[in-house]
């Protein structure tokens, strides 16, 4: 899947509120540049998206049917 398959698939499921899935359209975005960037310029933008990963934290949690297609354990 390129990225223009993956914007639309977002588009198509009104997916633009899901930031995982627009890091994954960051991250195939730059995949496909890669050829035309330095490996500096690489690895800086590589870093700034996991930044960015990193800052949405567990926000799977309470969303795991939507997140990951299934219900958590009943551990109760």
């Amino acid at each position: 899947m390129n990225s223009a398959d993956l914007a639309r698939y977002i588009e198509s499921t009104d997916s633009i509120s899901k930031p995982w899935l627009l890091v994954q359209l960051r991250l195939k975005k730059l995949e496909e540049r890669r050829v035309d960037l330095s490996t500096a310029d690489y690895m800086s933008e590589l870093e700034t998206i996991h930044a960015d990963l990193m800052k949405l934290g567990e926000w799977w949690v309470g969303r795991e049917a939507e997140a990951f297609g299934f219900e958590p354990d009943d551990e109760s």
